[in-house]
């Protein structure tokens, strides 16, 4: 019989219906502790902002200006119960965490309340996402603080350049969905990019591999570190030791791990520590690297903090670390970090999104759990999520759209503040008999309203995947002929026996990570082919976008482009009614995989949507899986057994 899936026509629906009542159910990320009131505070004539602290200057203009978007003044003075008043207020026995705040909203006033500046400050991001409508908005009682201490998003600008406009936008975005910590990775093998008093050559064109001549004045960190602080964001600054570092090998024609190399590093620490004094905390790097010299990372850790920074940070695994370098996790399964020891740790491992297909981005990050514990302790005190665009883009803009890094911001957000999760890593949209999927349907409904509210001019592929629904029929042995066909093809919805019903825009079948991370089909062999069958509903004969995709490529590996008239190397195909849907012209078709090569249209997220006839009433879907190996052509060809297949709503 097939699945039905919603009506393409009543895609976006929900969204242009948003009421006061429902409105502060889609706040991001979702306060612990929120109750609405029946009732609403009537801001018609205004508000009085009553000023009880005259150093909370910036607090009241961020304020003024929530008030201004919603079309609503400020009074002098109160006029009896007419004119509510607003109160913001500093409190040093304020019970909870630095960052926490109570927001309460009744028939009187609204009242942010805190300890600190910056939890003051995470309550006026809270109420800047109210709705208000008629210049009404609803009661509300919030008690409000994260489950993780250390929030951080990381941006690699060593190998794609992103200007200071750019990345104050993403600075601005992390702000609104309260993550504290921008990890600022800006030397690579391609370039060095931040200027050197001491030795300017570093910077020069001639020794960068890509965005020759790009890099940060002085005066640009300067501003972004401010940027950062005025929004309560820390800045994390990573210089990679010794790994990482052939940009600096160019320029100063030594390794870094010779006595030669350690000098000039110091000099290079010290000139930016002079350069910004204001820094705490500092990134050694120490990743994907051969130590020669077993003294290196001691010495350097010696020596950064001996310029007066108060922790330092390195990559785990990598070199070997000083006891009290707090360790960023990057390889591995899910592993329980235990509260035990003296190491503290920052989780890093399945967070890098430039891996992710846009779809899976938030189905992963959703249902991930932090370390495997719903809250930090005293040896994890949070996580970063990490955007690696290794391959080279065209236009720095073109990350966004090649991976769902906006998307991805919001429902790490989402995740590291509120804590908890669902044990495992997991691709798929889980079972609706399990109990984290109404929480995902709550959340993907505030995903696409704040899509519509604050990213209509942005880069944010992400469409609703729930009501489409799949039923996986399979496995038929292959024999290792990904083209064999099998009866099903002639008649796609015959009675036959379902293996199992996944529900998604994007589905995983199995992981490229392996076992490591659960996909829709347990125990998957080789030389086997699945296919899943939909049935589409429209409500008359027309030509619709979808995203169709099978191989969603890492923005890291250099997968190959897939040859013409092909989707992938394994000889996946698409029907719709019967007629085959056609791969995209690929631009640059057959081309082997070139780190220096652009990604144009690889991914469904980057390329025009694939244009589908559907007639009037429903339309079978049926898509064609084959695998043979679960091992690509070379290493940096990773084998991705899933498929997209999700109509994109129309604005």
């Amino acid at each position: 019989m097939g699945i039905i899936v919603k009506s393409v026509v009543l895609l976006a629906v929900w969204i242009s219906t948003i009421t006061i009542a429902n409105a502060q159910n889609n706040l991001i990320p979702t306060p612990s502790q929120l109750v609405l009131g029946n009732g609403n505070l009537d801001l018609s004539q205004g508000i009085f902002i009553k000023i009880t602290n005259k150093s909370l200057k910036h607090e009241y203009g961020l304020l003024t200006d929530i008030f201004k978007s919603w079309g609503v003044g400020s009074v002098k003075e109160t006029r009896a119960k007419l004119i509510p008043t607003v109160i913001l207020s500093v409190q040093p026995n304020f019970q909870g965490k630095d960052e926490a705040y109570n927001l309460l909203i009744n028939s009187n006033e609204i009242n942010i309340t805190a300890r600190t500046n910056k939890g003051l400050f995470y309550g006026l991001q809270t109420l800047k996402q109210f709705t208000v409508k008629d210049k009404q908005i609803q009661y509300a009682s919030i008690q409000d603080e994260p489950a993780f201490s250390w929030r951080a998003y990381l941006i690699d600008v060593g190998r794609n350049f992103q200007s200071v406009d750019m990345i104050k936008e993403q600075i601005d975005v992390m702000a609104q969905y309260k993550l504290n910590v921008l990890h600022f990775h800006f030397t690579e093998d391609i370039a060095w990019r931040l200027q050197s008093d001491k030795y300017p050559g570093l910077t020069d064109a001639s020794v960068m591999t890509r965005w020759k001549g790009d890099y940060y004045t002085k005066n640009d960190l300067k501003d972004l570190i401010q940027y950062c602080k005025e929004r309560h964001i820390t800045f994390l600054p990573e210089i990679d030791m010794p790994g990482h570092s052939a940009a600096f090998k160019r320029f100063f024609g030594v390794d870094m791990q010779s006595d030669s190399g350690m000098m000039y590093i110091k000099e290079l620490l010290s000139e930016f520590r002079q350069n910004f004094p204001e820094l705490d905390i500092f990134h050694i790097g120490g990743d994907e690297v051969k130590i020669t010299n077993k003294n290196f990372m001691p010495e350097i850790t010696k020596f950064v903090e001996g310029l007066g920074y108060k922790k330092t940070i390195g990559w785990d695994p990598g070199s070997n670390l000083e006891p009290q370098t707090i360790r960023q996790m990057w390889m591995g399964g899910p592993k329980l970090i235990e509260e035990k020891g003296n190491f503290v740790y920052i989780e890093s491992k399945h967070l890098y999104i430039n891996h992710m297909d846009p779809l899976e981005t938030v189905t992963t990050l959703f249902h991930r759990k932090i370390g495997e514990v719903d809250n930090e302790h005293k040896n994890l005190i949070g996580a970063t999520l990490c955007s690696w665009p290794d391959r080279a883009v065209g236009k720095s803009i073109d990350m966004f759209s090649h991976s769902a890094i906006y998307p991805a911001i919001l429902t790490f957000a989402e995740r590291i503040w509120q804590g908890g999760g669902r044990a495992g890593w997991v691709a798929n949209i889980v079972s609706e008999d399990e109990e984290n999927y109404n929480d995902f349907v709550a959340f993907e409904q505030r995903l696409l309203n704040h899509k519509k509210l604050y990213f209509a001019d942005k880069p944010f592929p992400y469409v609703s995947q729930l009501g489409t629904k799949w039923e996986l029929i399979g496995p038929f042995e292959n024999m290792g002929d990904v083209n064999k066909s099998f009866e099903i093809e002639k008649n796609p919805f015959a009675q036959l026996e379902i293996s199992k019903i996944v529900e998604g825009g994007t589905v995983v079948l199995k992981h490229w990570f392996g076992d490591i991370i659960e996909g829709a089909i347990k125990n998957p062999t080789k030389n086997t082919t699945y296919y899943a069958r939909t049935k589409i509903w429209s409500d008359t004969d027309a030509v619709k976008p979808f995203w169709v995709d099978f191989n969603n490529l890492s923005r890291s590996y250099l997968t190959d482009t897939p040859e013409l008239d092909t989707w992938d190397n394994k000889g996946s195909q698409a029907y719709v009614n019967g007629v085959r849907i056609v791969p995209p012209n690929w631009k640059n078709a057959g081309q082997q995989g070139q780190s220096q090569v652009p990604l144009v249209d690889e991914g469904y997220s980057y390329r025009a949507p694939t244009m589908i006839k559907l007639k009037k009433g429903w339309n079978e879907v049926l898509l064609k899986l084959p695998v043979a190996e679960f091992r690509g052509r070379t290493w940096e060809n990773p084998s991705k057994w899933i498929f997209t297949f999700v109509p994109v709503a129309e604005n």
